[in-house]
């Protein structure tokens, strides 16, 4: 293998919220990130839950994501439901499995673009020509999620392949991240942070300096060329 995967962790409650319903877990060929709703220890229980089942779970992301559905349904209280941004390597390929409005981010040779698409009303209403991406950014229903896995109603996710490049950063974060920060300032910090893990606690910073009303995860992996004596 001529690459290896550097994978950075960082949460934080936020300003406001007591509780962090957020949950995020990682190994080497899986990253992911469940922002729970429905209130506290709801949210919390079914964020949980998921990250529980894809850490026991090995193989195509589809039928995890059917289980955490099957789980929630059997264990979560009704309503208890979770976003899922989940990334599953095998080599320089990755599969994305995601539901709701968390996301995926790649920078590549300084661009960033968002590689996962939101299930939430806005974005439903932009997809519809119907408003701008402009006021979707500030639309007072933008965190209204359209799509979820749910105790008792939980939709099919989006899964595709993609396929990544030596010198791609990733980013999978929760909601608090994204509503509250600008994609430039996400971009910059990105790019001109090497360390992953000062560049995420940077990115939480970010989202606080601009009132961290919400829970806030990053997680950032680099995809790097291994070094000649590392085996």
């Amino acid at each position: 293998m001529t690459h290896e995967l550097r994978t950075a962790v960082a949460t934080d409650t936020g300003l406001v919220r007591e509780h962090n319903e957020d949950s995020v877990y990682v190994r080497p060929d899986l990253q992911a990130v469940a922002d729970g709703m429905g209130g506290h220890e709801h949210g919390e229980v079914a964020s949980a839950i998921a990250v529980n089942v894809l850490a026991a779970w090995r193989g195509d992301l589809g039928p995890a994501v059917a289980e955490i559905a099957r789980r929630l349904d059997a264990e979560a209280p009704q309503g208890a439901g979770t976003t899922l941004t989940a990334m599953r390597w095998e080599g320089l390929a990755f599969q994305l499995a995601h539901i709701g409005d968390s996301r995926a981010y790649l920078l590549r040779e300084g661009e960033l673009r968002q590689i996962s698409h939101d299930h939430t009303m806005v974005q439903a209403l932009v997809d519809a020509g119907r408003m701008t991406p402009e006021e979707a950014l500030v639309h007072p229903r933008r965190a209204y999620v359209l799509r979820a896995l749910q105790s008792g109603n939980s939709h099919d996710p989006d899964l595709s392949w993609h396929q990544a490049l030596i010198g791609d950063r990733y980013l999978l974060c929760s909601d608090g991240l994204t509503d509250y920060a600008h994609q430039e300032d996400i971009h910059d910090i990105l790019l001109s942070t090497e360390d992953g893990t000062e560049a995420a606690w940077q990115l939480i910073a970010l989202a606080n300096e601009n009132g961290g009303p919400d829970n806030i995860t990053c997680v950032i992996t680099d995809v790097a060329k291994k070094k000649w004596w590392q085996r």
